[in-house]
């Protein structure tokens, strides 16, 4: 009977098991939400009945309720709506410290029937959490023996948060004496260490006040700061040196409490107590790694104490320090490093091999580069690998065979924007948590020329003084070429032409590798105002590519001619009933150079002599003119011979001068007018013998009307054969006019540029006249009809007897 109640139990139970394992199975679906810490209470976070399948009606009667695998108070459900909302503060660094995942599992209940679903809600960091220093600072004694370049490790900062976050930066104040040194120590913290950069002295500076300044990767920014407070010891001694500054160690996590994990080692310089050793933790060593390890203060020997956990810490950072019993101690620091391995399952493996390298910026896509096998020695899930590579690079990966992959061009090449790239392959298998591994491929993108070499700018001017020296640099031309090796090494030539009746290359050259541009011999700038030019820039490349630039080089003008006398003179005998301000004479003169190196003056160095009295002279020059006037009336005491020397002057610096003497004869009323105009070298002459006053009026009312009926006639043609406007294209026909000077200015017509530049200063005035000696008679007349001005007012001051010889 005890029996057969003992089977009718179990048979209850078992049919009882059979109608719960349906209910079960259809609530055994998984649901994931994402919220962030820190959210404010009722924060919503999933619409939670909806996407169980649940009716909101029936969340009541079937009595649905939320139970947590921890705390149960930080997500609730509302039960009108259905919605999953934060009930209270969720701290994910209080939750899950610096684990990379936190999530919170939760399980939904409903009877009726008997359903359970489980549900994941992902808590995701934000930036809450500053860099935090241990201590509001730290103290460090340096000795002034210490050598420059020495390096004293300090305390970093540490931040709660994980990731970007986490990702600390660090400045340190303004010192002429340290600098910061950080040293990323693999990809689980910085080492931080000050430099010294100059030598200490303690009887000039006994202290140090540094601030030290940590800011993490977070938006926006957080930050933390502490204080260095640096004594310089006033000791000659040596601190104890680690023999390597990190010591890497990897551990599995089942290993056993007491075992060694490694031996640290350092050597003192000095005897006896200061060269004794003792090795301690670091000030800042948490708490909680001083209960795994244990270092042995004399021996440097570090030993685990305590339970390994790869799930909850995968490496320590120990701050180890080694302290000399001198006094005062000097102490020196080295970091230990130790990487907690998970069991149980391998790690992919890449091979690369039968590399391409380099590849050309052109070449096709689909381009093989590498070949790539995978092995895993694990089985089923654990073995199966999935490759990817790095992202933003242009290749990509291409399954040629189980396990076996082709790494090939995906997109075009442009060497010159990106010359290389780091592809990481990357093989995770299906293992929980997944096991990965990296293989790295470095490829070097091959130069084509494709990229002719490029002049900052089109076109380069120039300026240059004439009578430069043979050989001159005038100038540097660069051209850039992005390529690489041959394909820019740019070579640089002239764009040979003919300037004139000669070669450009024997005005100029160009220096093949530097670009240099030479002046071969002296430069005119009355022959060549302006020498334009090209030059050619082309690289080595097969075939080559190249460009031009022009190049203009104006040469400037230089003081280098002295003014000219020309031949000729105004009148020969002069009357001695002239009055005041006639003119007797003109001195004409031309400069070859221009602007004010060709403004002409004149002076009279050697005025004739003066009458008797002493009362002044009785010839003037015009000191823009050169036009010889009397001063006063003459009279019987004035020498019937006058002699005068005549300075001409131009306005360069330095001025250069030229002379003529100019001889006038006093004659009684009813004489010829005769005067003789001679250059500096026949200054000397004698005076030639009067002749017949008949014979010279006839000559001069022959060449007087000869020449106004030549100036009519000329005037009269050229005003009918040449358009309006070409009045200076006439004298352009000719042998290019020189430079006259006048009161206003100068008119010039270049030889090269054949147009007329006029410049000057003061006060207009009625004696200005311009002239081409070179030209045909008529021509100066047309000049003169433009100024008749000018010709009324000499006319006006010819003698009578003049008059009657017109």
């Amino acid at each position: 009977m005890l029996f057969s109640r003992r089977g009718s139990k179990g048979a209850l139970r078992l049919l009882l098991l059979f109608l719960l394992l349906p209910a079960w199975g259809a609530g055994s679906g998984q649901v994931r939400y994402s919220v962030p810490e820190e959210a404010k209470h009722g924060t919503f976070v999933g619409r939670i009945a909806q996407d169980l399948g649940l009716e909101l009606a029936e969340l009541v009667p079937r009595l649905f309720r939320l139970a947590s695998k921890g705390r149960g108070d930080l997500l609730e459900v509302n039960l009108q709506n259905g919605i999953l909302f934060v009930n209270s503060r969720i701290d994910r660094e209080e939750l899950c410290g610096r684990s990379a995942e936190c999530s919170l599992h939760l399980e939904v209940i409903v009877d009726r029937p008997l359903q359970v679903f489980h549900v994941e809600v992902e808590v995701r960091d934000i930036n809450d959490n500053p860099p935090v220093f241990k201590g509001r600072e730290q103290r460090i004694f340096i000795s002034e023996s210490r050598q420059v370049n020495s390096r004293f490790p300090i305390e970093g900062a540490a931040d709660a948060d994980i990731g970007t976050n986490a990702l600390l930066t660090y400045t340190l104040s303004p010192s002429d004496y340290f600098s910061l040194d950080v040293q990323a120590s693999d990809e689980l913290s910085k080492s931080l260490s000050l430099e010294l950069r100059k030598s200490l002295d303690r009887e000039e500076i006994s202290e140090l006040h540094l601030t030290l300044t940590a800011r993490d990767g977070g938006k926006p920014e957080l930050e933390g700061s502490v204080q260095l407070l640096i004594t310089v010891l006033d000791v000659n001694d040596n601190a104890p040196l680690f023999s390597q500054a990190v010591y890497r160690v990897h551990l599995l996590e089942t290993t056993a409490n007491g075992t060694l994990v490694t031996t640290l080692n350092a050597s003192d310089a000095d005897d006896d107590a200061n060269g004794e050793i003792v090795f301690s933790f670091g000030s800042d060593v948490p708490l909680g790694i001083k209960k795994i390890f244990k270092i042995d203060s004399s021996s440097g020997e570090v030993t685990l104490i305590g339970r390994l956990d790869y799930e909850e810490t995968k490496s320590y950072e120990i701050q180890v320090k080694a302290v000399d019993k001198g006094s005062p101690p000097m102490s020196s620091h080295c970091k230990v490093l130790v990487k907690v391995l998970d069991v149980n399952d391998n790690a992919p493996e890449l091979a690369v091999t039968s590399l391409s390298l380099p590849v050309r910026e052109d070449a096709p896509l689909g381009t093989i580069i590498a070949l790539i096998s995978v092995h895993d020695s694990d089985s089923g899930v654990n073995g199966q690998v999935t490759c990817s590579l790095t992202p933003h690079v242009p290749f990509r990966l291409v399954s040629t065979f189980r396990n076996y992959y082709s790494l090939v061009l995906d997109s075009a090449l442009d060497r010159e924007s990106v010359p290389s790239y780091g592809v990481v392959v990357t093989a995770r298998d299906g293992g929980s948590p997944p096991l990965s591994a990296t293989a790295s491929v470095w490829v070097e993108v091959a130069d084509v020329n494709d990229n002719a070499p490029a002049f900052a700018q089109p076109e380069h001017t120039v300026f240059v003084r004439e009578n430069n020296a043979p050989g001159r640099h005038i100038c540097t031309l660069s051209a850039r070429d992005p390529d690489a090796q041959e394909n820019a090494r740019v070579s640089y030539s002239l764009v040979e032409r003919r300037v004139g009746e000669r070669a450009l290359s024997s005005y100029v050259s160009v220096h093949a590798e530097s670009g240099r541009v030479f002046a071969l011999q002296p430069l005119d700038h009355e022959e060549l105002e302006l020498l334009q030019f090209q030059v050619s820039a082309r690289d080595a490349g097969v075939p080559p590519l190249g460009s031009n630039v022009t190049l203009q080089v104006f040469v400037l003008d230089e003081n280098d001619n002295a003014p000219a006398l020309l031949p000729g003179g105004a009148g020969e005998l002069v009357p001695r009933s002239l009055g005041a301000g006639h003119v007797v004479a003109k001195v004409r003169a031309v400069d070859a150079d221009s602007g004010y190196n060709a403004w002409l003056s004149y002076e009279l160095l050697q005025p004739a002599a003066a009458a008797a009295g002493g009362a002044r002279g009785p010839f003037r020059v015009g000191l823009y003119t050169g036009e010889i006037s009397t001063t006063r009336a003459l009279d019987e005491a004035d020498a019937p011979r006058q002699r005068l020397l005549v300075l001409v002057k131009d306005h360069g610096e330095p001025a250069l001068t030229a002379t003529a003497t100019v001889l006038l004869s006093l004659v009684e009323s009813g004489l010829a007018p005769r005067a003789s105009s001679r250059a500096p070298e026949g200054a000397a002459g004698a005076p030639t013998a009067l002749l017949d006053v008949n014979v010279y009026l006839i000559v001069a009312i022959c060449a007087v009307s000869s020449l106004l009926v030549l100036t009519l006639l000329l005037y009269v043609a050229l005003r009918c054969a040449a358009p309006p406007g070409e009045g200076e294209g006439a004298g352009a026909a000719g042998k290019p006019a020189l430079v006259c000077a006048s009161a206003v200015g100068s008119w010039s017509c270049s030889q090269q540029r054949r147009q007329r530049v006029c410049s000057g200063e003061g006060p207009p005035k009625t004696d200005l006249m311009a002239f081409s000696p070179s030209l045909p008679p008529g021509l100066n007349a047309l000049e003169e009809s433009e100024h008749p001005q000018t010709n009324s007012d000499l006319s006006g001051n010819v003698s009578p007897t003049l008059k009657a010889w017109l």
